[in-house]
């Protein structure tokens, strides 16, 4: 026996008598040159969550990690070597970026409440800075909704003792971004434990946004009003069209008591095949008919929707690949193909699709490593991983926005 064949034997019997109480071990495999120490195969005796939290307290004490798996139809415990015992964030940038994001989303605001006399795209842009006091109503909608979004993802790792960053929120002005921001990210500083907390994790965000958006949108609505559309522009004049999800049609059906935009004529199909195409193309434009205009609480309120519902395709690292990954594990890797594949058709209605199909298939593919692999969901977690999926379908917007000019 080597020198290290020694060592590791060593290592084996300290963690043994703690793997015993948990488990029933059929074999014992030192690691070497595998990446991990010592492996154990067995059975568990207990609830994995509870064998994971009794091995993890005696592995920390002799500087190792342990995960569980399930290979060939065996309970797997194997020590890695190695402790992460993350480091403080600089607060300090997280609240700059937020003040930074809240001028931003002023100044955002209150080019929206603009509608003065202009000469030229620079004197507009201008006026948002002598106005930006007035983008009050936009900024608070939308910063109100991406803080209760943020938070509800750092609430809950906090809860779970998972080590998170506090949100670092992009600012990105107008004319760059069309809500002042690019949203925020919050950075993992060590692996989820399990499925459970992944997903309690995942969902708490766009669930959190989801239900301030909700009040922000039909407030903004209350807000806003119909009015009739052209038939046509003329040269250098044009309207932004904001797409439309399933659940944005009934709010506006909720409030003014119609489907917007309503056309001037549903032509030969009638309205169901109408508004089947111009809910996927935002085709026929419908010029000559009625729909709202929305001021800046209405406009906060479906970007709210419109940011929920990119979080939560079911893909990758987001949101909503979460919720898929832990209901199906590894399978969603043969799910993959055909999300990106659709978010490629729909590119050829709107082009920001394709970005959206490149950032998941090159940047964004890989699922969340999970340390304890072994633990389903409970009852409870799965109806909400399918409560997170059905809303994806209620609130993804297949057009966000469509510009018409003359």
């Amino acid at each position: 026996m080597t020198e290290s064949d020694g060592l590791l034997t060593g290592v084996a019997a300290s963690l043994r008598s703690v793997v015993d109480q948990v488990m029933s071990v059929a074999d014992v495999t030192l690691g070497r040159n595998e990446g991990y120490a010592v492996r154990f195969r067995g059975t568990l005796r207990i609830d994995s969550v509870e064998a994971y939290e009794r091995v993890d307290a005696v592995f920390r004490q002799h500087d190792f990690t342990p995960v569980f798996r399930l290979e060939d139809g065996q309970h797997v415990i194997k020590a890695m070597p190695g402790v992460i015992n993350p480091n403080p964030s600089n607060v300090a940038v997280n609240v700059v970026l937020l003040g930074l994001t809240v001028l931003s989303a002023f100044y955002t605001g209150a080019l929206y409440s603009y509608d003065g006399p202009a000469t030229s795209a620079g004197q507009v842009l201008l006026q948002g800075l002598v106005r930006i006091t007035s983008g009050w109503p936009f900024a608070v909608g939308l910063l109100s909704i991406l803080l209760a979004h943020e938070f509800g993802h750092y609430i809950a790792a906090r809860r779970h003792g998972a080590p998170v960053t506090l949100p670092y929120f992009i600012p990105m002005p107008y004319p760059i971004s069309p809500f002042g921001t690019l949203g925020a990210v919050i950075l993992m500083k060590a692996p989820i434990r399990n499925r459970r907390i992944l997903l309690d994790i995942g969902i708490a965000g766009p669930l959190a946004g989801f239900i301030v958006a909700v009040p922000v949108l039909l407030i903004g609505l209350l807000r806003s009003h119909v009015e009739p559309l052209p038939l046509a522009f003329a040269a250098g004049q044009g309207i932004s069209l904001e797409g439309n999800s399933i659940f944005y049609l009934l709010a506006k059906f909720l409030v003014f008591g119609k489907l917007l935009p309503a056309p001037a004529a549903y032509g030969a199909g009638g309205p169901l095949l109408y508004w089947l195409r111009y809910f996927f193309t935002s085709t026929p434009i419908p010029l000559g008919g009625k729909d709202v205009i929305l001021d800046q609480v209405a406009w906060a309120g479906w970007a709210g929707l419109l940011v929920t519902g990119l979080n939560l395709i079911p893909a990758g690292q987001l949101d909503g690949g979460h919720a898929l990954y832990v209901l199906m594990g590894k399978r969603v890797e043969k799910l993959l193909p055909f999300i990106v594949g659709l978010l490629v058709l729909l590119g050829f209605v709107w082009p920001g699709w394709w970005l959206w199909a490149a950032l998941i298939y090159f940047v964004n593919r890989r699922h969340a490593e999970l340390l304890d692999e072994i633990t389903v969901l409970d009852a409870r977690r799965s109806t909400l991983a399918w409560v997170t999926l059905i809303l994806f379908v209620l609130v993804i917007t297949p057009v966000p926005l469509m510009l018409i000019s003359g």
